[in-house]
C-alpha cells in the first residue's frame, strides 16, 4: 500500500507500465463503480439514521485518518501558482457539491432510482469537454444527453410519492445535480493528475470535505458511537472507508492512465449494482413505466458515447451520416 501511495504521489506524468496502461486500470474503475452502486443503499440507511451533515462528515473524516500514515507520500509536489483555483474548484465540485446533493437526495427518492440518474454522467462528461475544454462535440452526443435528460424527467415523473420515495421528483433532480457536479469535478482531475497523483488529489478533496460538512459533526447522537445503531453504523463505516476512500482513489487512479471518455464510460455499471443493491437490501423495484424510463436513459448514454473525447483516444461515428463532428483534414490549397 505504502508503495501504491508513493508512486501515485508522484504523478502520471511518467511512462506508464503495461500493466498500469492496460488491465489495471480497467480492474481499478471496475471496483470503482461496483463501490459506488453498492454505496446508494448504504447510504440511504445510514442518512435515515443520523441525517445527511453527519453521514457526510463521517466519511470524510474516517477517509481522512485513514490517509494520514502517508501524508508526507502525498503531499502536493510541483505546484503551478494558478493550480489552486483549479484544485479548489475541483473540491468544491467533489466532494462537497456532489455529496450535499446526493444526500439529500436519498431522503426523497429510492437508491434504484437515483442510480439510474448516475449513468448520466459520461454524457455530461462528453458536453462539459466541448463547452470547458474545446473538445469537438457530435450530434450523437446531444442527442444522448436529450434521452438521458428524458429518461431522468420520465423516471421521476413516473414515480408515485412512497415510503422510500417522498418526493421523487425532487430527489431525482437534486441527484442530477450531483452527476453534473461529478462531471465537471472528473475534468479538474483529468487536467490536474498530470501534475497531481491521483491519491494526492483524492486526499485534498476529503480534507475540503472534512471541512465543509463539519456541521454535521454538532447533529450526531449524544451517545457513544458503540452505542450508535449497529447497522446504519456499519454502513458509515463501509462509505467512509472503501467509498469516500477506496472508490474515489481508484477512480482517480485509472482516470490518470486512461482518457477522461473511456474512464466515464464505466459509470454505466453504477445503476445496475444500485438497482440490484436496492432490491437485495432495501426492497425496492421500478414500476413498468419507471423501468422504460431507466431504460432510456441508458439507452441515451450508450448512444452518446461515440462522441468525441479528449486525448488521442478519440472516436467518431463512422459513415457519412452527418453525425459525427469534422474530422481534422489536411489544409488544401
Amino acid at each position: 500500500m505504502s508503495r501504491l501511495f508513493s508512486r501515485a504521489s508522484r504523478g502520471s506524468s511518467s511512462v506508464p507500465s503495461p500493466a498500469s496502461s492496460g488491465l489495471l486500470p480497467v480492474l481499478a474503475l471496475v471496483g470503482a463503480v461496483l463501490l459506488w452502486g453498492g454505496s446508494f443503499s448504504t447510504m440511504k440507511i445510514a442518512v435515515g439514521a443520523f441525517g445527511p451533515m453527519s453521514v457526510m462528515w463521517l466519511r470524510m473524516v474516517i477517509a481522512l485518518v485513514l490517509l494520514l500514515p502517508f501524508a508526507k507520500k502525498l503531499w502536493p509536489r510541483g505546484a503551478r501558482p494558478g493550480d489552486w483555483k483549479l484544485l479548489a474548484a475541483m473540491s468544491a465540485l467533489l466532494p462537497c457539491a456532489y455529496f450535499m446533493f446526493e444526500a439529500n437526495a436519498l431522503r426523497f427518492t429510492t437508491s434504484a432510482q437515483a442510480g439510474v440518474v448516475s449513468s448520466s454522467v459520461p454524457v455530461l462528461v462528453a458536453v462539459g469537454a466541448a463547452l470547458f475544454l474545446g473538445e469537438p462535440l457530435t450530434r450523437r452526443a446531444v442527442a444522448g444527453l436529450v434521452l438521458s435528460v428524458a429518461g431522468v424527467a420520465g423516471l421521476s415523473l413516473a414515480g408515485a410519492p412512497g415510503v422510500a420515495a417522498p418526493a421523487p421528483l425532487l430527489g431525482n433532480m437534486l441527484e442530477f445535480l450531483a452527476m453534473v457536479s461529478a462531471a465537471g469535478s472528473m475534468l479538474l482531475v483529468k487536467k490536474l493528475c498530470g501534475r497531481y497523483g491521483p491519491w494526492t488529489l483524492t486526499a485534498l478533496q476529503t480534507l475540503a470535505g472534512s471541512l465543509f460538512f463539519l456541521p454535521g459533526a454538532t447533529e450526531l447522537p449524544r451517545a457513544m458511537p458503540w452505542d450508535w445503531p449497529a447497522v446504519p453504523a456499519l454502513c458509515v463505516l463501509f462509505l467512509g472507508s472503501f467509498v469516500t476512500l477506496g472508490a474515489f482513489g481508484l477512480y482517480n487512479w485509472g482516470m490518470s492512465r486512461l482518457s477522461a471518455g473511456r474512464a466515464s464510460a464505466f459509470i454505466n455499471l453504477v445503476p445496475l449494482v444500485a438497482v440490484a443493491g436496492g432490491w437485495l437490501w432495501l426492497g425496492e423495484a421500478l414500476a413498468p413505466a419507471q423501468a422504460a424510463s431507466a431504460a432510456l436513459v441508458l439507452c441515451g448514454v450508450i448512444y452518446g458515447q461515440t462522441a468525441p473525447r479528449r486525448g488521442p483516444e478519440k472516436e467518431y461515428a463512422d459513415g457519412t451520416s452527418g453525425d459525427e463532428a469534422p474530422r481534422p483534414q489536411e489544409s488544401e490549397a
